[in-house]
């Protein structure tokens, strides 16, 4: 089978770097052809060098990585430091990258590239806040066609928010940018917090993914131990939510997954609700069907493939 050829959009962020190393991890389903980033969880410069460093520690720094927009379309930036840390990735410990950024700016470098490649070819993957995309949708509408899908953690519906109590922080961020894509016509996979909320980093879950006895492993181990601090007093749950690897995980095994089509408009007026996801699950509008929206998924399953694949690099 073809690996699945995608390109990442991220603001790293401890579960970015996680569903980077499962995607690099997993070279027979997926091939990374550039990593894209981002101002979210943190500042363009943090999320950019955090990029770089991960490719490193998975010995990939052969890969492009272009730099994208540090603010929202529209709105002044919401950042998430009181979770991720000062740099973004604190917890993993890692060396300063030599990487750098290539040339040229992340929407031009996904502009060109959707242009050159096979119509369909391309899978764009979005870990953060959806400015880079929804702004080269802007700026070349005619890429939108050549998109083979957008897959995305993004959203939420019966788990409210978690970052105001009716939004999920990538659609907050930038709910502009959010509900371009979702109106472009691409057909869109949706991770939401339904999703991420079911796959929890519990002690046993940690400890196995430690003892692997690599760097990798290590990084992992250390990075969800910092950032798991701030959900583990939020929720109270046994363990906190792991986002954006959902999103390379459907990639590898769609299986472990259930939801539906349904129509999904992300609010953008409302000072009360903005970013708010609102999800026509049981089809009440009429409105047509734009997102794929996963609700239920194998955690143990998730799992078991996430340490499995981890066990492979450095």
């Amino acid at each position: 089978m073809t690996p699945t050829r995608i390109i990442i959009d991220t603001d790293p962020g401890q579960d970015d770097a996680v569903a980077i190393l499962l995607a690099l991890a997993s070279p027979e389903d997926i091939t990374v052809e550039a990593i894209l980033t981002v101002g979210g969880n943190s500042g363009i410069a943090n999320t950019t060098r955090n990029a770089a460093a991960i490719l490193e520690l998975a010995g990939r720094a052969d890969i492009p990585l272009h730099s994208g927009y540090d603010l929202p379309m529209k709105r002044p930036p919401v950042r998430a430091d009181h979770v991720h840390g000062e740099s973004g990735l604190d917890g993993a410990d890692l060396p300063a990258p030599t990487k750098q950024a290539d040339s040229p700016h992340a929407v031009d470098f996904l502009i060109e590239t959707l242009r050159r490649e096979p119509e369909g070819s391309l899978t764009i993957v979005t870990l953060g806040p959806m400015t880079n995309l929804a702004t080269a949708l802007q700026k070349a509408p005619d890429i939108a066609p050549r998109i083979n899908r957008v897959v995305s953690m993004l959203g939420a519906c019966f788990e409210g928010g978690n970052i105001t109590p009716n939004a999920e922080f990538n659609a907050y961020v930038d709910p502009e940018a959010a509900a371009i894509v979702l109106g472009s016509g691409v057909p869109v996979v949706m991770l939401p917090l339904d999703i991420t909320h079911q796959v929890l980093t519990t002690p046993s879950r940690l400890g196995r993914i430690r003892a692997i006895g690599n760097e990798a492993g290590r990084c992992v181990g250390g990075m969800l131990g910092f950032s798991e601090r701030f959900d583990l007093e939020k929720y109270g749950w046994p363990g906190a939510p792991l986002h954006d690897p959902c999103t390379i995980m459907w990639l590898l095994r769609p299986d472990l997954f259930q939801g539906r089509l349904v129509n999904v408009e992300v609010e953008t007026q409302s000072a009360l609700s903005s970013g708010q996801t609102v999800v026509d699950y049981w089809s009440v509008t009429g409105r047509p069907a734009n997102a794929l929206y996963m609700r239920d998924v194998d955690s143990d399953g998730f799992y078991q493939v996430l340490t499995e694949r981890l066990s492979r690099l450095p």
